[in-house]
């Protein structure tokens, strides 16, 4: 290793082993993932150049050799965080600055919709939740609890994986292109987690049409025994569907006037909400 690269790996806190496959290093103040903190560094270096950087530049500039590092960044073109110029070498791509002004619209979208999503949970009391679609997981964001007699919320980690099976998964997988839908239900599955979850991609795009005929979702004992859910999407001011919300309610209260009274308040609300986030009123 040289002066230059012995000297990066100590301003890191890196052991001195340039090995690719190591996996995890011992830093200054904790335990770091190597590769990772490695793949961090290009992109920071990346991000200060205005133009494309050779790969052995690149590795100088990170103190690394230069197989790791093409290792590296190869994984970073690969994810569509860094774009291979050809000869010119290496240089950022847009995705970064995507992912953050997601994240940041994603938390504003939380205080934007709180206040709406409160009223709803009160005019009901059932239970109201808030969730988008990150890459190819369901995320809750927020949710009211039920005020009435409650029923088992469905376990987070489980729902993640369960856009096919809940409403505020289907309310947003009916508005995505077939392309990205046929994506996320590739990388998550179609899991069975009752006897009435849909296991079939075609019984999936069948729901779905009717999710777009009718205006909103519904999540029949699908993720849930004994639990029934209505779920409709929002929009942004492109008109591209960027969350959903959506009301939970126990079996023994869902009669098919509750059903209808539900569908009409979620969908009115997703309504209310689509059009302040269009014409940008809070």
């Amino acid at each position: 290793m040289s002066k230059k690269q012995d000297a990066g790996a100590v301003i890191r806190g890196e052991n001195t082993i340039d090995d690719q496959n190591s996996v995890e290093f011992v830093g200054r103040d904790s335990r770091l993932i190597q590769s990772v903190d490695r793949a961090l560094s290009l992109l920071e270096i990346l991000s200060l150049r205005d133009k494309p950087v050779l790969l052995n530049e690149l590795a100088a500039a990170a103190g690394l050799n230069t197989s790791t590092c093409h290792h590296l960044v190869s994984t970073l073109v690969a994810r569509g965080y860094v774009i291979h110029a050809g000869r010119r070498g290496y240089m950022m791509s847009g995705k970064v600055g995507e992912l953050a002004e997601r994240a940041g619209r994603a938390f504003d979208l939380v205080d934007f919709v709180r206040g709406d999503l409160e009223a709803l949970n009160t005019s009901l009391r059932e239970s109201v939740q808030l969730a988008v679609l990150r890459g190819s997981s369901l995320i809750t964001q927020l949710r009211f609890a039920s005020l009435m007699p409650t029923h088992v919320e469905a376990d987070e980690i489980k729902k993640m994986r369960a856009a096919h099976a809940t409403a505020t998964g289907k309310a947003i997988l009916a508005w995505l292109p077939e392309t990205e839908m046929a994506r996320v239900v590739s990388e998550n599955g179609l899991a069975a987690f009752t006897e009435k979850t849909i296991t079939t991609l075609s019984s999936l795009m069948e729901d779905l049409r009717l999710v777009r005929r009718r205006g909103y979702a519904v999540d029949e004992e699908e993720l849930e025994n004994e639990v029934i859910c209505i779920g409709a999407a929002l929009r942004d001011g492109t008109g591209a569907v960027i969350a959903s919300i959506s009301v939970s309610v126990p079996k023994s209260r869902a009669s098919v006037e509750y059903r209808q009274h539900v569908a009409r308040a979620v969908t009115g609300c997703a309504r209310t909400l689509s059009y302040r986030l269009r014409v940008g009123r809070s």
